[in-house]
């Protein structure tokens, strides 16, 4: 395995690769034309605006919007399973009875359900890391998307708790393959001027999928039968018929074919990406010996391509970043406003009333990701947004363990503004935590690892969500430790580590090529530098000998 070099101690020895002398000068005219159309690429990508990265890449927002959109269906089930624990008919049939009369579903199987699903996610993450980029990611779109066809049937016809929980760990699996692999399809399709937009879309299709759930679920709180909850089930084989039709269509990522060798073939998908509009003067095979250049680049600088590599050099660092920003969405309270509807019953709401504010909630969700593409056109950074938003829900947690200290007598008012304080978290966290994690982590990682360090990311997130899964229930049932509002002092705390965490260590990387972003990290500059320090990618000592390496390598397989 070859070491990691950095790229001003390279130094371009022509002779050493032993081409014939009547060859020379075609080589370095190949080679230059190459490094050219690369840097042209470049200035063009740097220069472009969004509303011209709209009108030369309207073919890739949209397909990018189609497998984004497999997201939903994990937002759904997800919003079924900690709201069908408000859910009477539910209770009735998988819960037991309580000393109060009434039925629950007991803390260790909520969590049990909970951590099943994370458990199946974690499995198809790992799973996601050797498949996707051998195969890519069409195909395994598509093989995801008919497994969970089959899977639904067993949600559909459980007759107990642990039937469902063999359904969420089954279903888990290729919903962990779509949790990364939407975002790392969303990053390679589109110009930086789109990047930020097209990743963290996928937070607005978990917002879809979760205020559908809350709304076939508050449309079934009128029958008393078996189907007011076989109904939600059945309808999650709404979402994969249509989606693997067009996932089939869909152009493979240029990204990952370059990554392949198939130069031709990434062409090909370039063209099926972008418009026939020249406004910003683009030119596919410049963008392709953009492509070229920083997957050079990256071999040079990174060791290798297994998940062991992910932790060796400056990847090691990559790799904290990118799942330090995955968990903390987590550690900042997320897993406790996912039990909204819970809590909020539970704080002395009526089902019908606590479902009002969960769809309130999720609806948020969904505007809060137009909010953070509002604000990123204002060109308010992503680390900026990551760190204030964090701020922001940290005074709100606390805000919400001192409503605890409301007498009983005032209790329904308590439990109003115990309702309003989660809807302005949630809006909070959507227009900085929620969003911008999915544009940072796909972002952050080499092109070369990007799948993998995507993958480890998100399975801290499931490892972290599993914890928070497990002490989640018991903080909020009343048969457990009963804290309801004074979690929210509990969570305050965390959210306090982690804004301290975001400070000193996350980088911005907002304007940045991947090429640029790969530099910086190899000379270790410092996070709260990221934004104001220059590089340039295409000096000779670093464009030179990435590009002769490139050369050898042909000339080799030519042989």
């Amino acid at each position: 395995m070859a070491s990691a070099k950095h790229p001003d101690d390279i130094v371009t020895n022509e002779a050493a690769l032993h081409f014939p002398a009547e060859d020379q000068l075609d080589h370095s005219k190949s080679l230059n034309e190459i490094i050219r159309n690369a840097k042209n690429a470049s200035e063009v990508e740097h220069q472009m605006s969004l509303w011209q990265g709209i009108k030369l890449y309207p073919k890739a927002v949209g397909w990018s919007i189609l497998i984004s959109t497999c997201i939903a269906m994990e937002g759904y089930d997800i919003s079924l399973l900690s709201n069908f624990y408000a859910f009477p008919q539910f209770n009735r049939k998988y819960g037991e009875l309580t000393s109060k009369g009434t039925y629950e579903v007991p803390a260790p199987w909520q969590a049990g359900l909970s951590n099943g699903m994370n458990c199946g996610e974690i499995i198809g993450l790992f799973i996601n890391g050797f498949v996707s980029e051998r195969f890519g990611y069409r195909y395994t779109v598509m093989t995801c998307l008919t497994l969970i066809i089959a899977f639904t049937a067993i949600f559909f016809t459980a007759q107990n708790v642990e039937t469902l929980l063999v359904a969420e760990i089954l279903c888990g699996i290729p919903w962990g393959i779509f949790q990364t692999l939407t975002i790392t399809y969303a990053s390679e399709v589109c110009p930086v001027a789109l990047r930020g937009y097209l990743t963290t879309y996928v937070n607005f299709c978990w917002g879809l999928g979760q205020i559908i759930g809350v709304g076939v679920i508050k449309s079934m709180l009128g029958r008393t039968d078996e189907w007011a909850y076989r109904i939600p089930y059945a309808l999650q084989w709404m979402w994969p018929v249509p989606l693997l039709i067009g996932v089939a269509l869909a152009p493979e990522s240029p990204w990952w074919l370059v990554r392949k060798g198939r130069i031709e073939e990434a062409k090909k998908s370039l063209l099926r990406l972008t418009s026939l509009d020249r406004e910003t003067n683009f030119n596919a095979d410049d963008t392709i010996s953009m492509m070229v250049h920083t997957t050079k680049l990256e071999e040079k600088i990174t060791a290798g391509a297994s998940y062991l590599d992910c932790f060796k050099g400056t990847d090691l660092r990559r790799t904290e970043i990118v799942c330090m920003v995955w968990a903390m969405q987590n550690l900042s309270g997320n897993s406790f406003s996912g039990y909204s509807t819970y809590f909020l019953k539970q704080a002395g709401l009526s089902s019908s009333r606590a479902y009002d504010f969960a769809l309130g909630q999720y609806g948020i969700n969904m505007g809060g990701v137009f909010g953070a593409w509002f604000l990123m056109t204002l060109g308010i950074g992503r680390r900026s947004l990551y760190l204030y938003g964090l701020m922001g829900l940290c005074i709100m947690l606390f805000i919400l363990g001192f409503l605890g200290l409301v007498p009983e007598s005032h209790r329904d008012a308590g439990s109003l503004a115990t309702g309003a304080i989660m809807l302005v978290w949630a809006c909070c966290y959507q227009l900085s935590v929620g969003t911008v994690c999915y544009s940072l982590v796909s972002e952050l990682s080499t092109r070369r690892l990007q799948i993998k360090t995507v993958v480890l990311g998100r399975n801290l997130y499931n490892i972290v969500g599993i914890v928070c899964s497990v002490l989640t229930p018991y903080m909020l049932n009343p048969e457990a430790w009963d804290w309801a509002n004074y979690a929210g002092f509990f969570w305050g705390g965390s959210c306090f580590l982690c804004v301290i965490y975001t400070y000193f260590r996350l980088p911005e990387p907002a304007g940045r090529t991947f090429a640029e972003l790969d530099l910086l990290f190899e000379r270790g500059v410092s996070a709260r530098k990221f934004a104001t320090t220059k590089v340039d990618v295409f000096e000779d000592s670093v464009a030179g000998s990435v590009m002769e390496d490139h050369a050898a390598e042909k000339r080799a397989e030519n042989k």
